[in-house]
């Protein structure tokens, strides 16, 4: 059983300290921002949605593949869905891990695997139509 706590929320993401452990020497944050412009384009944000049961499905079904790929880690995943405006976090993913080399590895993993294989879509706002 991987070591693994999802928060999927509409609300906006907190950044409590992460809580050490002498089981790992790393921890990894990665924040991703929703940034001014998509393609060049400016965006008011952008409105995520999400199908929960799949969602939380799919990210304890890659918790497992983490384990199994890489080892004992902790992780905790956490993303945005309604409106998020420009300059707002919309996802959270924070890695504890024996190495930083291993941490950052599975923190790139989970984000990868998150923005391909787990059903949170997202629709970009522009600047003229704010929700």
């Amino acid at each position: 059983m991987p070591d693994l706590e999802i928060q999927i929320t509409a609300t906006a993401l907190s950044f409590d300290a992460p809580e050490w452990s002498g089981n790992f020497g790393a921890e990894m944050s990665f924040v991703g921002v929703v940034r001014g412009s998509e393609r060049g384009v400016s965006i008011a944000g952008i409105d995520y949605s999400a199908y929960l049961p799949m969602v939380e499905r799919g990210l304890r079904e890659m918790g497992a593949v983490a384990t199994e790929t890489f080892g004992k880690h902790r992780a905790r995943i956490s993303h945005r869905t309604g409106f998020v405006a420009v300059a707002e976090p919309s996802v959270d993913i924070r890695v504890s891990a024996a190495h930083s080399h291993d941490a950052f590895e599975i923190a790139r993993w989970y984000l990868t695997e998150l923005k391909s294989q787990i059903p949170i879509w997202k629709r970009i706002v522009p600047v003229s139509d704010p929700i």
